[in-house]
């Protein structure tokens, strides 16, 4: 049970961080809103516990139920897509990826990598003999590029190279053939070029990325992530006594750069524990897919373990300065209400996962054998005739 117990405690550990940063970071920018210090907090706390449900809920489903409705939740998640194509909004950030459900705004591009996990690894498991082959190795692409495709006329070009890697690892972890996979890379390089080109915001990302200190607002988040990090030092500043939330970071010391708030509160100690505590979860999650015998475990755990470590390790590349400002969160510790519920929703797929590993299989099986029967009720019969 050593995976799913470091599964188990290492989530617990960032969910915890997490409900920490989620006030510290967002109270500033709360109050500039003219809400309550904690409004963000609140709100996150409530996802949290949606999450959780999530992810119980999906944990005790069997992989039959779950190869059998991952239709289902990629049809779902479909809708809501074009819904936001037609009636979403982009909350301020520029990309039109939200709806709103009454006083809540609900991200569907979120819930498609979880949606994007379930149906590649199902469609991959049905078809593992014969995936090489032109016609179904085109469905899958049209199955998972629908999505991708949705996302990318949102706009949300960070979240379209999240599922675009989730796929590309399902591709590899199946055995498909290299020359379809180096041939989609060359195809999504050439779109992401074009992508770059055709916007002068993605533009002046680069150039912000290439010359941090040039005269443009893009580079204000950038600069204060490094003095965020650069004040933070050994042992931080403290909690809630980040400086730079309060001016650079503006609304992005919550989500995209809460690598750096973290950083300058907690200081080196904090930031090394969050990468060895990603670090754990990713070395755990390779183990719980290298050990799985089911193709649709396996490939489902590969996938949940690629998209949780690539994005974290986008967000702290960018906090970081190694990398342009590409807009996804860190995996529960940014706010954000849809990402939590995905990414837990995922989590209790993986736990599910190292459960079914041979040998924990084999240990819960014998500790349910070695149970004493329950005594459920005592009858005298002294008395009968």
């Amino acid at each position: 049970m050593l995976d799913y117990l470091v599964l188990l405690v290492v989530t617990l550990l960032l969910l915890g961080i997490g409900t920490l940063m989620s006030l510290s970071s967002s109270s500033v920018y709360a109050q500039m809103l003219g809400n309550s210090p904690y409004y963000f907090a609140k709100r996150q706390l409530g996802f949290l516990a949606i999450g959780i449900i999530a992810g119980l809920v999906f944990g005790r489903f069997s992989e039959e139920f779950l190869r059998r409705t991952a239709g289902i939740v990629w049809v779902v998640v479909g809708l809501m897509l074009v819904a936001t194509l037609f009636v979403g909004d982009d909350a301020g950030k520029g990309n039109r990826s939200w709806l709103s459900v009454g006083p809540v705004g609900v991200q569907p591009s979120e819930f498609a990598k979880f949606s994007l996990v379930l149906i590649g690894a199902a469609y991959l498991a049905r078809h593992r003999e014969t995936i090489g082959e032109v016609k179904d190795f085109f469905w899958f692409l049209v199955i998972q590029g629908s999505v991708i495709l949705m996302v990318l006329v949102q706009g949300d070009l960070g979240t379209a190279l999240i599922l675009a890697a989730i796929v590309l690892v399902q591709m590899w972890v199946c055995g498909m053939p290299v020359r379809h996979i180096l041939t989609l890379l060359a195809v999504g390089a050439v779109g992401v070029v074009a992508m770059i080109v055709q916007a002068p915001y993605r533009m002046q990302r680069i150039v912000t990325f290439l010359d941090p200190s040039s005269d443009s607002t893009t580079s204000d988040q950038p600069l204060a992530a490094t003095y965020a990090l650069a004040t933070g030092g050994l042992g931080g500043v403290g909690i809630g006594a980040s400086k730079q939330k309060w001016g650079g970071l503006y609304d992005g010391a919550q989500n995209d750069f809460v690598f750096a708030v973290l950083g300058e509160e907690l200081g080196l100690v904090g930031t090394v524990t969050v990468i060895v505590l990603f670090a754990l979860l990713c070395w755990a999650g390779i183990r719980v897919a290298v050990r799985s015998q089911s193709q649709f475990l396996r490939i489902a755990a590969a996938t949940i373990t690629a998209w949780i470590g690539v994005q974290a390790l986008i967000n702290m590349a960018v906090s970081l300065t190694l990398a342009p400002v590409i807009g996804v969160p860190l995996p529960f510790i940014s706010v954000g209400g849809s990402a939590l519920v995905s990414n837990l929703a995922a989590m209790g797929v993986l736990l599910s996962c190292a459960r079914r590993e041979p040998a924990a299989q084999r240990y819960l099986d014998a500790t349910r054998r070695r149970k004493p029967p329950r005594v459920t009720s005592v009858v005298d019969d002294s008395g009968s005739n």
